[in-house]
């Protein structure tokens, strides 16, 4: 085959060589545009990992890459006067230019031709060539020839950086904030060869602006950050290798995805996108060139695969975007967790955390590093931060706890530990009234481990429900089931339990998930007329509500306030208003709902009036000494809705109004909705609310194991985990995660015990078998 790299970056030049490799009767040339000394940037950092996928590739270069490798382990925080270690982390760094000149050689060793100032302006400029690869970079002209089959996704992020070297040599990867009168600036610094370290600043764009930066040349923004990181650079100079860029030499982060990643072109030569042509990873957690480095691996393999025959092509070329697409993706959102940490850690973390736990959720802000994980990478300093963690919970104690056993107390409700049963609807009540299923079923959790069990949403009159089968609270019957359900607990458990009042809205007269049509369908008989803030229906083809009038509004207001005070009367010990997924009073919040001309429509401010209105009475009848929260969906998923930004302030109402909790959910309001699931997937939800809204937040979604739990609590991204799926299947989940943890100081209700043991003895073997198996 005739191959063309366009682009001698990482990419083209070690697909080159491995194609060579291979099958030496390939003409293979890469095309570059710069002289064989020029490059940009300093230094190229990847992981343990990808250096043992390349030694199984090219045993030749891979050691000659090692062999300049500088290797660290350790990651050092500098903040607010301390300085942090933690070990273990395994990162190799190389100077870019030393990386590129060891491929150029083996190139050559190999027979690839290079061709050095040169510009590949188009693929059709080698109509002989079966195979293109364009792997010229972040600002491909061969993606923007045919934008219309690659469709790439380019977002530009609001930061600003600057890459710098320096002589000053570190021996941990370093990370070093200083504030300023304007806000924060963060330098990523890693030594790169025995003479060299790479130095970047980062700050916010308004941050950059403050300071006029945007109007700096080079040699006044080096003198700048001289100054500003003047205590680690220890008088050493900075240095740049762009100082022929006119202008500012801060630069802006593009992501790049792209929808297809090849195409035949009109010469008929196959033109496929590869490193950061088709997609681009921050710095942060410097994984561009680990990307570059298996896109070319993996189009090999594909080649040994099919065939290195110019017939297989196509073959080839579609297993490979279907390869490596998801990997990109998988690295691309962990690129992308850790690159909107560093934008928003000035507004968010640099002023409300302390250095150790500034550390803890710096180390984790790609959610790749879990709690469990760092215990792997440095047990130490794990242990050290759960007895820190633990402290600021107000233990006392030199044993490491894990933070999600920590307790917290709300008001004068102290719950033992961070988990919480999450509010499940179960659909099984009799004319609104709980009966024997729900005292077994919310019983057997809170004998199970969890500091607080809420029921699910009941509903302050008979038209508020959901179903036929929801409870209800609009009278003293109900009232009565419920209490007989809280003195149980009370009396054999040490669980805390709160019920969640919400009113169905324009959802409700509904089918129980299983039965007719499934939930959200509208039932077959006796239904009973919906309301809403306007006449939207939430189905297509659903029942219509009406809008609700001044006098619907007081009407429910007051209902709301009568189950308030069934629910105190009951023996609650937390009160949660149900303000999320579409039901009444998040229809009245979310705009997408939302259609009304009155005082009650238009404006958030508006749209938040009548539930607020709603919590201001039930505050004022539910008892001072207990706590409130407010479950809201954060993002409704939908353009045009409510977003994480809108959250925040509809918090910070709530919080004014004297909420203690937010409880944060996201969608159900609209089946227009096109929600981005992953694990934890709401927690930056719960995360943005708890740190710009200043009040304390529960963490709902896919957070389903205890790594998950210690993790978000750990890192201040959430004060409560709400767990719910994990508690339908395992009643006692977080007895059983203790116990997968190897956390065993947990009280386990005394008829139980003899169970604790033998769990904890499976586990402890399970883990050893692993671990032997790995050896």
């Amino acid at each position: 085959m005739n191959i063309v790299c366009l682009g001698g970056g990482p990419a083209g030049l070690y697909f080159g060589l491995l194609m060579k490799l291979r099958h030496p009767q390939h003409d293979i040339t890469v095309v570059e545009r710069n002289h064989p000394y020029d490059t940009f940037g300093w230094g190229v950092v990847f992981s343990d990992a990808t250096m043992e996928n390349m030694r199984v590739w090219d045993t030749t270069t891979a050691a000659e890459i090692q062999h300049a490798f500088n290797h660290w382990d350790d990651i050092e925080l500098r903040f607010k006067g301390q300085t942090l270690r933690s070990s273990g982390h395994g990162f190799v760094g190389i100077g870019r230019k030393k990386l590129l000149n060891i491929l150029q050689k083996r190139c050559e060793q190999l027979g690839v031709k290079l061709v050095f100032e040169t510009e590949a302006n188009s693929d059709n400029d080698y109509p002989d060539a079966d195979l293109i690869i364009a792997s010229d970079g972040i600002n491909s002209r061969i993606r923007d020839l045919h934008v219309d089959v690659f469709k790439p996704d380019i977002v530009t992020r609001p930061n600003r950086y600057i890459w710098l070297g320096t002589n000053r040599l570190f021996d941990a990867f370093t990370f070093d904030f200083q504030k300023t009168e304007h806000g924060w600036f963060q330098a990523h610094i890693y030594k790169f060869d025995n003479d060299t370290t790479t130095f970047i600043v980062e700050c916010p764009e308004h941050v950059w602006l403050a300071h006029g930066l945007d109007k700096a040349d080079s040699t006044e923004s080096i003198a700048f950050c001289e100054k500003l990181f003047a205590e680690s650079l220890q008088g050493a100079p900075l240095m740049t290798n762009a100082r022929h860029l006119r202008g500012s030499a801060w630069l802006s982060f593009q992501r790049v995805v792209c929808e297809q990643w090849w195409l035949k072109n009109q010469n008929g030569s196959h033109v496929v996108l590869m490193g950061d042509a088709v997609h681009t990873a921050h710095f942060a957690i410097g994984s561009g060139t680990k990307l570059a480095f298996e896109d070319a691996i993996e189009l090999t393999r594909q080649f040994d695969q099919h065939g290195h025959d110019a017939s297989q092509i196509t073959n080839v070329l579609n297993s490979y975007q279907e390869a490596r697409r998801i990997e990109t993706l998988r690295l691309q959102n962990a690129a992308w967790n850790a690159m909107e940490w560093f934008e928003v850690c000035d507004a968010r973390y640099c002023e409300q955390f302390e250095p150790e736990q500034f550390m803890y959720s710096m180390l984790t802000r790609s959610q790749r590093i879990s709690h469990e994980n760092l215990r792997l990478r440095d047990k130490t300093w794990l242990e050290n931060y759960e007895k820190w963690f633990a402290k600021k919970a107000n233990v006392q104690t030199d044993v490491p706890i894990p933070p999600m056993f920590t307790p917290y107390q709300v008001r004068s409700v102290a719950l033992k530990n961070r988990v919480v049963v999450s509010p499940m609807a179960q659909y099984s009540a009799v004319d609104g009234i709980p009966g024997d299923y729900h005292l077994v079923h919310l019983g057997s959790r809170a004998l199970g481990g969890a500091g607080l069990v809420m029921v699910e949403m009941t509903a302050p009159c008979p038209e508020g429900r959901i179903t036929p089968y929801c409870p209800g609270l609009w009278n003293g019957v109900q009232q009565q089931a419920f209490t007989r359900i809280v003195s149980w607990i009370h009396q054999n458990s040490d669980a805390k339990i709160g019920i969640q009042l919400g009113h169905a809205g324009p959802k409700g007269s509904t089918n129980r998930p299983w039965e007719g049509k499934g939930a959200n369908h509208p039932l077959e008989d006796h239904n009973w007329p919906l309301c809403s803030a306007s006449t939207e229906p939430y189905m297509p083809s659903g029942t219509a509500p009406v809008a609700l009038t001044h006098a619907g509004l007081e009407e429910i207001k007051n209902e709301f306030v009568q189950a308030t005070c069934r629910a105190a009367n009951a023996g609650f010990d937390w009160l949660e208003l149900h303000c999320a997924h579409g039901y009444l009073l998040s229809a009245f919040i979310s705009p997408l709902t939302n259609k009304r001309t009155d005082e009650y429509g238009g404006s958030l401010e508006n749209r938040l009036r009548w539930p607020l209105e709603i919590f201001k009475a039930m505050r004022a009848v539910w008892p001072k000494h207990l706590p409130m929260s407010i479950r809201i969906s954060a993002h409704d998923w939908v353009d045009g809705g409510i977003t994480p930004t809108d959250a925040v302030e509809i918090a910070k109402a709530f919080k004014a109004a004297g909420a203690d909790m937010i409880d944060c959910s996201s969608g159900q309001v609209s089946v227009q909705e096109k929600p981005i699931y992953g694990r934890m997937f709401q927690t930056p939800f719960a995360d943005q609310i708890r740190q710009e809204a200043g009040i304390a937040t529960i963490a709902v979604g896919a957070i389903s194991e205890a790594d998950h739990v210690n993790s978000i609590i750990a890192a201040g991204r959430a004060d409560l985990c709400a767990i719910a799926r994990p508690h339908l299947a395992n009643p006692a989940w977080t007895l059983s995660e203790a116990a997968r943890v190897g956390y065993t100081n947990i009280a386990w209700h005394k008829p139980y015990l003899s169970a604790k043991r033998q769990l904890e003895a499976n586990f402890e073997r399970a883990a050893t078998q692993s671990n032997a198996q790995k050896k």
